[in-house]
């Protein structure tokens, strides 16, 4: 029987524990290059097994969001490179997560202020993060995006095989493939937001395409085992929508059984929200999913999502039914989270207000446990 604080492995990559923490935007990074205030976050948390980085666009045109950190500059690179040393030194396991919104942007944040793009001209009628005139932040409406051309494809493609070699190149031990949460992947899989009549669209097979194309240029360019992938079957974040999951997301883990990835990482329900969400006539099987992928030949670690706590994430190692479980707002919150999971430990409380945007408070100013106590 597994325990939560044994090690494992995902891929070619080694984890002290199975306590992960998952991605989170938190707009700190101006003009998409990591700082010093980065480097301090993310060591903080560096007990986790594995940190899984908040969403880094591979491309101007993958970035939806002010502050985020990119991977398309060498100012970039060379920041993030400050933040991996940081996490090694202190023996933790860092991945970023690689990333292009799609239509869940801004003009203001696109080349030459251009429409984002998408699959199909269908609005997100979500919201973004942008930076106003006066330097304050606010969140706005997406702008309504144009539909790729297929001769675009391809160039998108190889923006994530360049972002998984720049994540190299500054130091990760691996990358995890955003497919989640209506972006851009997301949105070419789910029928809501891909109405494409050509080999793009239509069939599950032809809307899992462009996924299976990026998984495999990012992994012929860094090796399969230090690849990841993040999927969120039923989420309606971003307005995302999708009348049959099941045979979708069976599909497409099957597919990645034989492709040798380093972990899965499933957000179960609707993302940051009610777990026993589900979108179509039946609750989503996620059994199924793990078992649809593991027939499959899939090894890789089975990694999941959505308000878990100690107690329920304990379970789901020790019962098999997980690997590893991923965390967001609790490493938000406690920088130490797994010594006090570990010490049955209270928890601090995540100040909503300091989310997105801002500096050091509600980032890095947090109390360890040593702090709190004394």
């Amino acid at each position: 029987m597994a325990s939560l604080f044994e090690p494992t492995t995902f891929g070619d990559i080694e984890l002290a524990n199975r306590i992960v923490m998952a991605p989170l935007t938190r707009n700190r990074s101006p003009r998409a290059i990591p700082n010093d205030l980065n480097v301090t976050y993310y060591e903080q948390r560096a007990t986790a097994g594995l940190i899984v980085t908040e969403g880094t666009p591979v491309s101007q045109q993958g970035q939806g969001y002010a502050d985020v950190p990119g991977l398309y500059l060498p100012q970039a690179i060379d920041g993030w490179k400050k933040v991996t040393d940081a996490v090694h030194r202190r023996g933790g396991r860092i991945v970023t997560q690689i990333w292009h919104v799609g239509r869940v942007s801004h003009t203001s944040l696109q080349p030459n202020g251009g429409a984002p793009v998408a699959p199909s001209a269908i609005p997100a009628g979500s919201k973004t993060y942008v930076i106003n005139p006066d330097g304050s932040g606010a969140f706005v409406d997406t702008s309504a995006p144009r539909a790729l051309e297929l001769s675009e494809i391809a160039g998108i493609v190889d923006d994530f095989r360049k972002g998984a070699r720049a994540a190299i190149d500054a130091g990760f031990d691996g990358v995890e493939i955003h497919g989640a949460n209506g972006y851009l992947i997301d949105q070419f899989l789910k029928s809501g937001a891909n109405q494409r009549a050509d080999e793009y669209g239509g069939s599950i097979q032809n809307r899992a395409r462009f996924l299976l194309e990026v998984v495999d240029a990012v992994a012929r360019e860094i090796g399969a085992g230090r690849v990841g992938i993040r999927l969120s079957p039923v989420t309606p974040g971003n307005g995302i929508t999708e009348t049959n999951p099941q045979p979708l997301f069976n599909h497409v883990v099957e597919q990645l059984g034989p492709r040798g990835l380093a972990f899965i990482h499933v957000i179960e329900g609707a993302t940051g929200g009610d777990r026993a969400f589900f979108q179509g006539d039946k609750p989503f099987d996620y059994q199924e999913l793990k078992d649809v992928y593991r027939k499959a030949g899939g090894t890789g670690g089975w990694l999941v999502n959505n308000g878990y706590d100690g107690d329920s994430a304990k379970e789901a190692v020790e019962s098999g039914y997980a690997d590893a479980v991923a965390f967001g707002k609790l490493f938000l919150a406690n920088p130490d989270l797994v010594r006090r999971f570990k010490d049955n430990a209270p928890l601090n409380e995540a100040d909503k207000a300091t989310f997105y945007g801002g500096g050091a408070k509600g980032y890095t100013d947090y109390p360890a446990l040593e702090a709190v106590v004394a």
